[in-house]
């Protein structure tokens, strides 16, 4: 392409009197691409932003994978040697035992609440830590450590805490659960209960954990569980989040009958595949306002063809070529493209940094799991985005172009 060629490209989409502003109509083309551009570039990295932040507080207090067992009764019996099996593989960097169960929560007053119970092994014990939970202690810590040097106490999510009106290191809880056992007298099931020193308070900023979930040592979790020395499960930390299926799939080739394994995917497999779901929906119906935006560069360049006959006329009779003629329109349906794709990259990420850094848009932590909207800002999304648009801007600019070129010389005189 000549100089000439994008001097005159240059030419036609200023206005007629000889401003070197752009004419109204190529402003309109231009911005809908910059409005296309920066909305699907904000809700890409909404969507995005939602699911990482989901599977990141998912996964503060969940483990990469977990190994379980099949049955009725649901618990893992002479879980030593399997743990020694998983801690040899070589994707497996922590593995720890777990007891889960569900209990009745009280703090010496009348109101109580429901909330599950986890035991794992306490801070310093059993080898590195599976999880990230022991990190958000706000009081206390997770070593579950009482005033009488016992482990027997309880660290307890921010949420409930506040509804017990608890503090660590000054009041205690009773936890008690329903037994397998049942009374001869009554026939009711056996109650069981512990009181423990409250030692900890936990604040992840997932509304699950923070408003439901009690940490205790594991003995005292077996003890509530009436497991004696059984536990749930085991939980696995992997040399990476996404190597995690993979190692799921070894360990339960490796361990067969009747043990089985779910990874992160897995158990919250219908979470996140409706998050992927709806990015992909979102982006394919923003990418139709570029489409739109992409007609206003054919009608755009179709008018300016109209508007410039003669002058396309007298170029022809100047010996100026077709294909001449053709890279003018495509330059100036390229530079409409561009500058809108430039812009609406500016304003998109500009905003999204907005929203992400200023927590422009709060949310309500019982309904999203989360007390912000989260938009993370992918490279990639980002030159999808540009790429697409500037291949659209390019594809609408072939029909007026060609259509330019067309034109004989006699014919566009006439004119």
């Amino acid at each position: 392409m000549t100089r000439l060629e994008i001097g005159i490209a240059w030419r036609y989409l200023r206005s007629r009197r000889g401003s070197r502003l752009l004419s109204l109509i190529s402003v309109i083309a231009i911005g809908g691409v910059v409005i296309g551009v920066s909305a699907l570039i904000v809700i890409m990295g909404v969507m995005t932003g939602l699911q990482n932040d989901l599977r990141e507080k998912i996964l503060i207090g969940s483990p990469d994978v977990r190994v379980l067992n099949y049955g009725s009764d649901m618990v893992l019996k002479d879980w030593q040697p399997v743990l020694e099996k998983v801690r040899r593989d070589s994707d497996v960097v922590a593995a720890a035992p777990f007891v889960l169960t569900k209990a009745l929560v009280g703090a010496g007053h009348k109101y109580s609440d429901g909330a599950f119970v986890m035991g794992i092994l306490p801070e310093g014990q059993g080898g590195p830590p599976v999880t990230t939970i022991r990190s958000h202690a706000t009081g206390g810590d997770f070593r579950f450590v009482t005033s009488s040097g016992q482990r027997l106490g309880a660290v307890v999510g921010a949420r409930l805490a506040n509804r017990l009106g608890i503090y660590p290191g000054a009041d205690s809880i009773t936890l008690t659960t329903v037994g397998s056992e049942v009374s001869p007298v009554t026939g009711a099931p056996v109650p069981r209960e512990r009181h423990l020193e409250v030692t900890g308070i936990f604040d992840t900023g997932m509304y699950e954990y923070d408003n439901g979930y009690v940490f205790v040592s594991l003995p005292v979790a077996q003890d509530l569980a009436g497991l004696n020395d059984d536990v749930t499960g085991l939980e696995v930390r992997t040399t990476s989040r996404w190597t995690a299926p993979g190692v799921a799939n070894r360990l339960a080739h490796q361990l067969g009958y009747p043990y089985r394994t779910e990874d992160w995917q897995s158990q919250n497999s219908s979470l996140f595949q409706a998050l992927k779901l709806e990015k992909l929906g979102m982006t394919f119906i923003l990418t139709l306002i570029i489409v739109v935006a992409a007609f206003n560069i054919v009608g755009t360049l179709t008018m300016v063809v109209t508007d410039k006959t003669k002058e396309i006329g007298i170029l022809r009779a100047m010996g100026m070529p077709a294909a001449s003629i053709r890279r003018i329109f495509l330059a100036q349906g390229f530079l409409i493209g561009l500058v809108g794709t430039v812009l609406g990259l500016v304003l998109g990420v500009g905003a999204a940094a907005a929203l992400d850094h200023f927590k422009l848009i709060p949310l309500d932590p019982q309904v999203y799991f989360i007390d912000h909207l989260p938009v993370a800002r992918q490279p990639l999304d980002i030159i999808v985005t540009a790429g697409a648009s500037l291949v659209i801007a390019a594809l609408a600019t072939i029909y007026p172009a060609v259509q330019a070129s067309r034109l004989l010389p006699v014919e566009a005189m006439r004119e």
